[in-house]
């Protein structure tokens, strides 16, 4: 299908998807009701305002309570001043916002191929992620996956443009508010990043420490209890953990998952990420780096709700950038594949009964598309010219002229000159059209006569009395050092 491409074929293709976004939206039946954030509106609520504890607080009806760590709870204390409604709309702002600024650093670190549709492009992307099933249901419960997703990738934007000052504040912050962002610091560290990475540890570090002053209690039951328990997250058999735990809790249940298996499997993922990462990293493939680790997080994390699956994002993108790039039709079938089975919800046909192989295949079909990408996702080059590398290099600017004071030569008397030589001295040094005489460029031959000494940045040997040439502002060495260098900083 061809794109539009006049502004107002543009505008009706946007208002028309937009349109098909929102009817599918609305009548589909897998709306959550803003499960998620009714469970952190009612746990501060309860804590501030009743006296509750923390951890204690249960959504009426139901066994699921809050369970992240007290920092995410201080964080989302303004609930406490918001009823239950304008909670849900801010959230709803809040998602938005932060999934702007997703796709708009996924274009910005994958090049110009995506960049040069511009807004156009950018709606789009919004209208196609709506779709997917773990930005609908981040939305639809109401989930914190997308802001935690916007403040790593703040970080990646920020280490692929040099300005890596403030690098590692997005992974700290997210880390201190749910665990499994945490693997970022790992992957600074593999990058050769010690300060992205210190940064990273201290602001998780002081975030810590601040909810535990601020509410000791629900600190020490989280870090001592809760943390351990992951049943009170929900049950590792539900069809939506797609995690390596979850499809070992499948099989056996309704027993309970082997634990040195699942190890086992885990240290196999992340020895895969780790080698991958590093080719990424070698080759200045910020995003790439970024895109494996969480692929890595979903696949390692005990628990790991379709909603979480956000973290595939920059995985599509990637693909779906490279088939592009390259031209390569296999690809791009293949993002279109993959991005319509995230669409399908095909997991939940097996909500009831996951045995047999169909049930298998199924019911892990996330984990299969995540451990795929994880194996044969396209990294390691440089996707545009543009892309600055990973780790920092020498630069490349050639040095300045020294401009240290020219070497002085003994004046050579000499007769005043006669009339004439004076008139084919100043021809000389005007030139052919009246102008300053240029040097020997690369298409010029260099001038008969005595050899006069160039300016090689080391020194110069100025010409003398009527020989050097008349020019109405003589340009000095510290302008000609102001020059740009041969690789040029991108506009």
């Amino acid at each position: 299908m061809r794109l539009p491409r006049t502004d107002r074929g543009r505008l009706l293709f946007v208002l028309a998807l937009t349109t098909a976004v929102t009817v599918f939206t609305a009548t589909v039946p897998l709306l959550r009701d803003w499960f998620d954030l009714r469970v952190y509106h009612g746990a501060v609520d309860t804590w501030v305002h009743h006296g509750g504890h923390l951890y204690d607080y249960r959504v009426p009806g139901t066994t699921y309570g809050f369970t992240y760590p007290p920092f995410a709870a201080v964080s989302m204390l303004p609930m406490a001043l918001l009823g239950l409604h304008t909670a849900i709309a801010v959230g709803l702002l809040l998602n938005l916002a932060a999934t702007a600024f997703v796709l708009h650093t996924l274009y910005v670190l994958t090049g110009r191929r995506l960049r040069r549709y511009g807004l156009f492009g950018l709606a789009v992307g919004l209208c196609l992620l709506a779709l997917l099933e773990p930005v609908r249901d981040t939305f639809s419960f109401g989930q914190v996956n997308l802001l935690l997703l916007a403040l790593v990738l703040a970080d990646a934007r920020l280490i692929a443009h040099g300005r890596s000052r403030w690098a590692g504040v997005g992974i700290g912050l997210a880390a201190a508010v749910k665990l499994t962002p945490a693997i970022f610091i790992v992957l600074l560290l593999l990058a050769r990043r010690p300060r992205a990475a210190a940064t990273a540890t201290g602001v998780a570090t002081a975030a810590t420490v601040f909810a535990a002053l601020a509410a000791p209690e629900a600190s020490r039951f989280y870090w001592t209890d809760a943390v351990w328990d992951t049943s009170r997250i929900g049950r590792l058999a539900y069809v939506s953990n797609q995690s390596l735990q979850g499809v070992l809790a499948r099989l056996a249940d309704p027993a309970e998952p082997s634990r040195g298996i699942w190890a086992l499997l885990a240290l196999a993922v992340l020895g895969v990420w780790m080698w991958r990462a590093r080719r990424a990293l070698a080759g200045g493939d910020v995003l790439g780096a970024f895109a494996l680790t969480g692929l890595a997080a979903c696949l390692v994390s005990p628990i790991t709700w379709v909603h979480h699956l956000v973290w595939l994002l920059p995985s599509l993108v990637i693909l779906a950038e490279a088939g592009l790039r390259r031209r390569r039709a296999q690809l791009l079938w293949l993002a279109a594949a993959l991005y319509a089975l995230l669409c399908s919800s095909v997991v939940w046909l097996w909500f009831d009964d996951a045995s047999g192989i169909g049930g298998f295949v199924g019911s892990n079909a996330y984990v299969w598309i995540t451990l795929g990408l994880l194996l044969g996702l396209p990294v390691g080059q440089r996707r545009a010219a543009e892309r600055r590398p990973w780790r920092r290099r020498a630069s490349a600017t050639a040095p300045a002229p020294n401009t240290a004071a020219p070497t002085s030569v003994p004046a050579v008397a000499s007769p005043p000159p006669g009339p004439s030589e004076s008139s084919a001295a100043v021809s000389a040094a005007e030139g052919p059209a009246g102008g300053t005489a240029a040097g020997p460029g690369p298409d010029r031959a260099p001038a008969a006569g005595p050899a006069v000494a160039r300016d090689t940045g080391r020194g110069r040997s100025d010409p003398t009395g009527s020989t050097r040439p008349v020019t109405p502002k003589p340009q000095s060495s510290k302008e000609r050092a102001s020059s740009y260098t041969a690789n040029l900083p991108p506009s």
